[in-house]
């Protein structure tokens, strides 16, 4: 037997044990009853370091619920670089 996840929109992941090849693209959420499409999952993340599976969590969470930004960070004023050495002969060039 195999352990499969599908994503419903309205209650999240939910895992349906089935024998193998034999689980569907879409299955009914046990919550509430609505089709939900098939997730690929990587096997064996429970046996990886913790900081990993954090990590891929915090990934995984910034996939459907985005952090909400109200301003700019705090860099700083920019400095202007220069693309290219300045050259004296261009001083006396007409300015639009």
């Amino acid at each position: 037997m195999a352990t499969y996840e599908f994503r419903c929109t309205d209650d999240g992941v939910f895992d349906v044990v089935a024998p193998m090849g034999k689980a569907g693209q879409r299955q009914a959420c046990p919550t509430c009853g609505h089709d939900s499409a098939r997730v690929f999952a990587a096997p064996m993340l429970g046996l990886a370091d913790r900081r990993i599976v954090a990590a891929l969590d915090r990934a995984d969470k910034t996939r459907d619920e985005p952090d909400v930004v109200t301003s700019l960070p705090a860099s700083g004023a920019r400095k202007r670089t220069r693309t290219a050495p300045p050259n004296p002969a261009l001083n006396r060039l007409p300015r639009p």
